[in-house]
């Protein structure tokens, strides 16, 4: 596999925002966004045409320009580049051509789109540095030339071999159709008798279409449905026998929609944003929109929308005959477009005031206030490549009526009064009654079982129609082309969060574990009680306490590591089944007592008046409760027992440790801190069973007592082991408080050394 990114030269047209008349400007304007985002480099190619808008005009750069012969002419061509959203927009300028006051419609189409052909073909040689054409990507008639030029004129040069070619059909009805004098006169072709036969689609004429699917690599159009369909007389439109001579490379790729330009929660044209969580903003877009188009002003009518061009393609001849049924049946239509049919809809308009409405213009704005403001959407077309308007419509809870045929069948699922599934209303044949038959299903859904409406409206709005599957289903086709480029996408990195730099006074929230462990305490925090972080990856927090007024400093860069792999080791020791605890050094009542708590070494501070040393309390602070304690830290504990721990309480107890860890026999303290870490270590053990009694005394209360009270005690987090099992977990816990003794007294800028991480349970066996 290549390292090289796919590299696609996407030739089209019109592409939104730059000109649009139609479904192609949308898809030309919104697929190599989302094919950029999949993981290629794509270069949009658009002719330069004078209805461009000044503020992109006037941020072209002019990067090249060159000669293209095209018949007996040389016809001049720059090119101007536009960089948008990642994507690289080239525009073919020539003035002759190009600078009009619309796309098409003009006595010579045929040449300049001729042109624009010739000129995607040659300006490949002309492509910003680094960009070498692997797929050659071109859309409808416009552009059905250039694989032709390509084979015929260009696969000889190096630069041209590896392009592959791939056309896409928007509408097979609009093909490209002239008069075969221009064959030789601007194609230049009538001298290639293997062209000249591909292209002729009768005795006087050629098809620019014809041609392309005789010549691409691949074929592909805007829905399976519609891919099967034209295969057929029926919607073939003459050219059905060569798309099932070459169904091997048909395919059907269903196009997507700009989900952020047609967002109902986020649109700035309609009158009020909503969105399937809160359809209240909806309502009022209905009834802005009725008072906006002169209709009543009636929630209790559906109102049912069409904006679309006026022609018999989309299914005009059923709405004129069955319009009259659906404006007397109580339903209110509302029309927004141009066409052949502007009569008749105004004639409905006029007859049905207040229920019938019809704005014969294109409003884009309009648009979005239809589609927001409607209960359905009436799309009854003849023929459907793919169709956008039933996708807009769902994605504004709008509830499409349609018929089943092309992308409608792709896209709107037909309601089930059963089950309560689909995305709209359907009807199968060609046929007025069975239109108006649809959309009185929807109506009487709408009067009679508004619940189920509501549902199926959360359906329509949670279909997903993004370009992303599209642009996937893209990608595909064209490693199938190019199998040595690797189009999978990289995984994204997701790096993991250092850990925090530990302090003095910052203490992580206790985090429950299923199994208890002696490497990794958190005792219950209390303003009045030593605090203690919340794991091991706070051993440097003794150093800050031996301080009488210690300030926040962080840990310096060896005692942060060293944390870090105790707390590695405690996560491991945690995870160690509860098994490993034996059952001489537990009581049934101990078991239960340790069940809840994640540390299992006892949290409750001994009191003890012998002498408190300050590395004894460092060590309790680093792994485990310290077992050194005033008489007044012990009633502190008692109290800390009785009332719930919280995160909160966490980090208050620890920011108390300034002012609550010096007791008042500071100077025997610091004395005992720096004694050899053996004597020091040796001290807690006849300590601590020595004053374990002392301390259920001072809670006046017996040692079983004493074991219930701790063991339901969530606030202390503690295991409440009873008196004697205390000092065997203390007796247990002196090797590891030795190692880590010497740690805290160890110097910040040295490394501390690695705790071993082995639960008290186990260090208690070996010592029996």
């Amino acid at each position: 596999m290549s390292d090289k990114k796919m590299q696609v030269v996407f030739a089209s047209a019109e592409a939104a925002p730059f000109v649009k008349t139609g479904g192609l400007g949308d898809v030309a304007g919104s697929l190599p966004r989302a094919l950029v985002a999949a993981g290629a480099d794509v270069i949009v190619m658009v002719p330069k045409y004078g209805t461009i808008a000044s503020e992109y005009t006037d941020r072209m750069e002019h990067v090249a320009d060159f000669y293209v012969s095209l018949g007996w002419r040389n016809e001049y061509c720059g090119l101007e580049r536009l960089v948008i959203d990642g994507v690289t927009y080239l525009f073919i300028d020539n003035e002759r051509y190009f600078k009009r006051d619309y796309p098409y419609g003009f006595f010579d189409d045929g040449e300049r789109f001729a042109f624009f052909s010739k000129a995607v073909t040659e300006s490949l040689q002309h492509l910003p540095e680094g960009f070498q054409c692997d797929v050659l990507h071109c859309n409808d008639w416009h552009t059905a030339l250039a694989p032709v030029f390509l084979r015929e004129f260009y696969q000889g040069l190096p630069l041209y071999e590896r392009v592959k070619t791939v056309f896409s059909i928007h509408n097979i009805a609009f093909q490209g159709q002239y008069a075969d004098t221009i064959l030789n006169d601007i194609l230049g072709m009538a001298h290639i008798p293997n062209a000249a036969r591909q292209l002729r689609c009768d005795e006087r004429s050629i098809n620019y279409m014809q041609g392309a699917l005789d010549y691409s690599d691949a074929i592909t159009t805007v829905s399976p449905s519609y891919a099967w369909e034209i295969q057929t007389p029926e919607y073939g439109e003459g050219l059905d026998g060569i798309l099932r001579r070459r169904s091997n490379v048909l395919s059907g790729i269903l196009n997507g929609i700009d989900t952020d330009a047609w967002n109902p929660a986020t649109d700035p044209m309609i009158h009020a944003n909503y969105s399937a969580a809160d359809m209240s903003g909806k309502k009022a877009c209905k009834a802005a929109l009725q008072e906006e188009l002169g209709l009543e002003v009636r929630d209790d009518r559906p109102l049912m929308v069409m904006v679309t061009r006026l022609t018999r393609q989309k299914g005009m001849d059923l709405v004129t005959y069955a319009l009259d049924r659906i404006l007397s049946g109580g339903v209110q239509v509302a029309v927004l477009g141009t066409g052949d049919y502007e009569e008749p809809m105004r004639y409905f308009a006029n007859k049905y005031p207040g229920t019938c409405a019809a704005r014969i213009t294109f409003d884009n704005a309009l648009s979005h206030r239809m589609y927001a403001g409607a209960d359905m959407f009436l799309m009854p077309s003849l023929f459907e490549p793919c169709g956008l308007s039933q996708m807009i419509a769902m994605r504004y809870g709008t509830l499409p009526v349609v018929r089943e045929t092309g992308g409608l069948r792709d896209t709107v699922a037909p309601y089930n009064q059963f089950t309560g599934e689909g995305t709209g209303f359907t009807f199968a044949n060609f046929n007025g009654d069975e239109m108006g038959d649809a959309v009185f299903r929807g109506a009487r859904l709408y009067w009679d079982d508004h619940a189920a409406w509501d549902q199926l409206v959360q359906n329509a709005m949670a279909a997903d129609f993004s370009w992303v599957r599209s642009a996937d289903e893209y990608m595909n086709l064209y490693h199938n082309l190019h199998p040595e480029i690797d189009i999978t996408k990289p995984e994204p990195v997701v790096q993991e969060p250092e850990p925090a730099e530990p302090t003095a006074v910052e203490a992580e929230p206790a985090a429950p574990a299923p199994e208890p462990a002696v490497t990794e305490a958190e005792p219950a925090p209390k303003t009045e009680q030593a605090a203690e972080p919340a794991d091991d990856a706070k051993a440097e927090a003794p150093a800050k306490a031996e301080e009488p007024a210690p300030k926040t400093e962080p840990a310096t860069e060896p005692a942060k590591k060293t944390a870090a792999k105790k707390a590695t080791a405690s996560k491991t020791a945690a995870k160690k089944p509860a098994a490993r605890k034996t059952a001489a050094t537990k009581s049934t009542a101990t078991k239960a007592a340790e069940k809840p708590a994640a540390k299992a070494t006892a949290t409750k501070p001994a009191a003890s008046k012998a002498a408190a040393t300050k590395t004894t309390a460092a060590k309790a602070t680093a792994t485990k409760p310290t077992t050194k304690a005033t008489a007044s830290k012990a009633t502190a504990a008692k109290n800390t027992a009785k009332k719930p721990s919280t995160a909160s309480a966490t980090k208050t107890a620890t920011k108390s440790t300034a002012t609550k860890a010096a007791p008042a026999k500071a100077a025997a303290t610091k004395t005992t801190a720096d004694k050899p870490a053996t004597a020091a270590a040796t001290a807690p053990k006849a300590t601590s069973a020595k004053t374990a009694p002392k301390a259920a005394a001072a809670k006046t209360a017996p040692a079983k007592a004493s074991t219930s009270k701790a063991a339901t005690s969530s606030a202390a987090k503690a295991t409440a082991k009873p008196a004697a099992p205390k000092a065997t977990a203390a007796k247990a816990a002196a090797p590891k408080a030795a190692a880590q003794d010497s740690s805290a007294a160890t110097p910040a800028d040295k490394p501390a050394p690695k705790a071993k991480s082995v639960s008290a349970a186990k260090r208690t066996t070996r010592k029996r």
